[in-house]
């Protein structure tokens, strides 16, 4: 199948809410989208507009451990860029010691995103963030915001961006600003440079796993069960309890960087990109809520053999994008 085909289809399929554009953006300039992504639209708050100006502060604020209760973590020590934003382990620790219950997910293409957490509780990226900040890494917004105010170079960094002093409300602004422009795209699936084992793994991508990973951002924005983790997290339905098919349901994740966010699923409970495809290209693991488009698959698709696997897999690895990044220097 030409991948164009797969770009082509309706974006509405998607599920996203209506988004937005960056203000002003130059097409050719640092927000513009990278390739593949040209006709889908990041949702971006109306009072929080995206500029170049608060993503470059944002990324200084990523990386600096100022940010957190006893100067040991900042958000980039659980969103690595080599690891697709993500941190390579089952479950990050926090700042007091405790496990996370649930994997960091790659920040990839989380822009476009119209809800975030893996069940989808945080309506915003700017509450998802600020909730990371306080919870995770034990932040003070408004100490926080003290500390930057007397550093010249970042009193300076916020009048350019914000025409004001550092607060709690738009550092948590700057960080989703910079978070935003994590885009993924111009893989060799969209440069129409793929091996031809990637070819028939996306023949096999289309057939079955399309209706939740859709094209281009390969996902769905939806919350299915797939039989994995521990049946005590019950995901979605802790915010829909009235609903009992969103049991133990979470977030599907974009596959754009998939090859390099290993472990995976929600808890991080699979070490490879091969045994997650081969988990879910069996049509997940059975279960009483398991989702309806799984249990059709169970029922009526034949099993994958071991090479429509690797193809499959080697399709996942044509999505992943080759652009370099350079962390920032801190004032």
């Amino acid at each position: 199948m030409d991948h164009r085909l797969l770009l082509a289809l309706p974006l509405l399929s998607l599920a996203a809410p209506v988004g937005q554009d960056p203000a002003g953006a130059d097409p050719d300039g640092p927000l513009a989208p990278p390739k593949g992504l040209e006709k889908v639209q990041l949702v971006i708050p109306e009072d929080n507009p995206l500029t170049v100006e608060k993503a470059e502060l944002g990324k200084m604020l990523f990386f600096d451990t100022r940010l957190s209760k006893d100067g040991s973590m900042s958000c980039q020590t659980c969103h690595v860029h080599e690891k697709a934003w993500s941190d390579g382990i089952a479950l990050s620790t926090k700042v007091d010691g405790s496990k996370n219950t649930r994997n960091s997910p790659s920040l990839y293409n989380v822009g476009y995103q119209p809800y975030y957490y893996w069940d989808g509780r945080a309506p915003t990226m700017e509450a998802n963030v600020l909730a990371a900040w306080k919870g995770h890494m034990g932040g003070d917004p408004d100490a926080t915001a003290k500390v930057l105010a007397d550093i010249p170079a970042y009193a300076a960094a916020f009048e350019k961006a914000f025409g004001a002093e550092p607060t709690g409300t738009n550092i948590v602004q700057a960080l989703t600003s910079f978070v935003r422009t994590l885009r993924s795209g111009g893989s060799a699936y969209d440069e129409g440079t793929m091996s031809e084992a990637a070819k028939r793994g996306e023949r096999l991508f289309a057939e079955r796993c399309m209706s939740c990973h859709v094209p281009p951002l390969f996902t769905d924005f939806q919350f299915h069960n797939v039989g994995v983790g521990d049946p005590s997290d019950k995901g979605r339905l802790a915010q829909e309890p009235d609903n009992p098919a969103r049991t133990r349901a979470f977030k599907t994740p974009g596959l754009r960087g998939a090859a390099r966010s290993a472990p995976y699923f929600h808890d991080g409970s699979v070490a490879t990109l091969r045994e997650a495809v081969a988990i879910m290209a069996r049509g997940g693991i059975d279960n009483e809520f398991l989702d309806p488009i799984l249990k059709t698959q169970r029922e009526k698709l034949r099993p994958l053999t071991d090479e429509e696997i690797d193809d499959l897999v080697a399709f996942i690895e044509a999505l992943d994008s080759n652009e370099s990044f350079t962390p920032p220097k801190l004032p």
